[in-house]
């Protein structure tokens, strides 16, 4: 069956692309209007990296895919705002641990929130045109190319 929407003949990675450059701007506009303007999509990655025990910049730039530099200036810039902070690591020696500040955390929690309010007013126009958040798929199609090991979303918009 022929369609006239031109986004329904459009190839496949063009509009995950686009789906996830809207999300994502909607997610970002959001944050920014609850105060946190001054952090950027990479931001919230290294957040996700260092929940817990926290990592060494090291670790940072191999779970963000990036040199260890980017991740070195990561580091330092979040530091200079105050949402990490470096820590003698536990085993010793000269490595540094990088940990969260409760002021990351807290955003960690305004975004989390934010980000499932988004989902829901996404779903609901969905459900407004009988369709679901196609998160199933979508999952099918990750493991499909990925098989049992997910990779970690890496900054590479």
């Amino acid at each position: 069956m022929e369609t006239s929407d031109p986004l329904e003949r459009t190839e496949l990675t063009f509009l995950l692309g686009m789906a996830f450059q809207l999300v994502l701007t909607e997610f970002v506009n959001r944050l920014d209007a609850a105060g946190y303007a001054d952090l950027r999509p990479v931001h919230g990655l290294a957040f996700q990296a260092l929940r817990g025990e926290g990592a060494t910049s090291s670790e940072l730039a191999e779970e963000l895919g990036v040199t260890k530099q980017a991740a070195g200036q990561i580091v330092d810039d979040l530091e200079k705002r105050g949402y990490v902070e470096r820590r003698p690591h536990p085993a010793g020696g000269r490595r540094r641990l990088v940990v969260l500040t409760d002021r990351a955390r807290t955003h960690l929690t305004v975004a989390g929130r934010t980000l499932h309010e988004l989902e829901a007013q996404l779903s609901e126009r969905l459900r407004a045109a009988d369709l679901e958040v196609p998160r199933a798929e979508l999952a099918t199609m990750i493991r499909a190319l990925a098989g049992d090991t997910v990779p970690p979303l890496r900054p590479l918009w």
